[in-house]
């Protein structure tokens, strides 16, 4: 367990660190270097734009690898789309501005960032599975939280990069070409990833299957499509705060408040180093109470802290926005913590890695895609203090937390041994 979990939470934070090292960009340099003509609004929500394209390429990502991982096994998924992630972020790092190619320069960012999503679309639904299906039953929020820790990791990953470079570059010298270094670093990490993988035994639960299905999807929208919207619309919250912190807030805080590049940057890694830490307790608990209630308190948290958040947020002193990004933080983790557990087990195991995957990233779309672009509009319109970007994501929250209440709890009823082992008499 220990090996397949180490290796599904490497491959993870490799392909996450492909993409949130587009975002970091998104907010930082590719509006002036690959839209000049805009305004500075303009060319940061242009940048945005092409970020957001990665999220609505992950849904059908999912339907492609998910197609994949039902019919030949979820094993083969890890190795394609790495490759395919990798890939297509080493070659963003090598793609021409517009000052040298013209408007070939943003329509080429925006398919490789469709690249990037496509691959990373298929990435979660493996890693999850293969760990999830491996693992006991009394303990597979616990195991499934090593590849949902990949993110955090990833992020780490990127944003060090990127603060090592802003911190020894010059502000010329980075938008130059210091951008594109942590852009080909992917191709390192890739390889990495690939050798990790390269050992790992296909999924006792795709090996148990007599009868896989033909067409997945046709399955998942025939008979579980409620369950498919239920489940994207529970985890828009969970998307929607992560990237309002690590991408909206770089972004306004930088742009806005004038505050330091590296000081947002250290805030925000440090509340998402925390949440990485603290992932595996949560997972405990939701091993131990259940999944569903883990989710529905992460929402309630998510929808009283956005007021704060942006309050905090908003006096651009370093430590005020680190207890904002960590309150945000810690309702995420709260969720996401057990959804590698949950979404696998509310779906049967022929259409598994389809039905959750899907579920999860059109979750992407609904927060993800669309927050750091309704965020910044909202702020836009604002005063110093951005009200109307925490109304926003307080409604997701209450939306999401209203989508977990109609869904099932799935944690599996102990077994008698475990009852016994576990009863007041037994400890006495």
């Amino acid at each position: 367990m220990l090996r397949t979990a180490t290796a599904s939470l490497a491959g993870t934070a490799i392909e996450f660190y492909d993409f949130f090292v587009y975002g970091t960009a998104a907010a930082l340099v590719l509006g002036p270097l690959f839209f000049p003509t805009f305004s500075p609004l303009a060319g940061t929500l242009a940048a945005f734009g092409t970020f957001g394209v990665g999220f609505v390429a992950r849904p059908l990502g999912s339907v492609l690898f998910g197609h994949i991982g039902d019919r030949h096994g979820r094993r083969p998924v890890l190795v394609a789309s790495l490759l395919l992630t990798g890939a297509s972020t080493v070659a963003v790092g090598c793609v021409p501005t517009y000052d040298t190619i013209g408007v070939a320069a943003p329509v080429l960012l925006l398919v490789l960032r469709f690249l990037q999503g496509l691959g990373l679309g298929g990435e979660w639904g493996g890693a999850v599975l293969l760990t999830v299906e491996h693992a006991p039953a009394h303990r597979r929020v616990l195991w499934s939280s090593f590849p949902q820790a990949g993110p955090a990791l990833g992020f780490l990953l990127a944003n060090g990069v990127v603060l090592g470079l802003s911190a020894s570059l010059s502000a010329a010298q980075f938008a130059d070409w210091g951008w594109r270094v942590p852009f080909w670093a992917a191709g390192v990490l890739a390889v990495a990833g690939l050798w990790l993988r390269s050992s790992l035994a296909e999924s006792p639960g795709f090996l148990g299957i007599d009868d896989h299905a033909r067409v997945p999807l046709v399955e998942v929208v025939r008979d579980h499509w409620r369950l498919v919207l239920l489940t994207a619309g529970a985890l828009a919250v969970g998307y929607a705060v992560f990237y309002a912190v690590t991408t909206w807030s770089l972004a306004y805080a930088t742009e806005r408040l004038g505050v330091s590049r590296g000081a947002v940057l250290t805030c925000i890694m440090a509340a998402v180093l925390v949440k990485g830490v603290l992932t595996p307790v949560a997972a405990l608990v939701g091993d131990r109470f259940g999944r569903r209630p883990m989710c529905m308190l992460g929402c309630a948290a998510a929808a009283l802290w956005m007021f704060p958040m942006v309050a905090l947020l908003s006096t651009g002193a370093p430590l005020q926005m680190f207890l904002g990004f960590l309150g945000a933080m810690l309702a995420f983790l709260t969720m996401f913590a057990v959804i590698a557990a949950y979404l696998p087990e509310l779906y049967e195991p022929r259409v598994r890695c389809t039905g959750a995957a899907v579920g999860y990233n059109l979750g992407g779309v609904l927060g993800g895609a669309l927050t750091p672009i309704v965020a910044t509009a909202l702020a836009e319109q604002g005063g110093r203090v951005p009200w109307g970007v925490a109304a926003y994501l307080t409604g997701v929250a209450l939306v999401s937390l209203a989508c977990f209440a109609l869904l099932p709890e799935t944690r599996p009823e102990p077994s008698p041994a475990a009852k016994v082992a576990s009863s007041p008499a037994a400890r006495g």
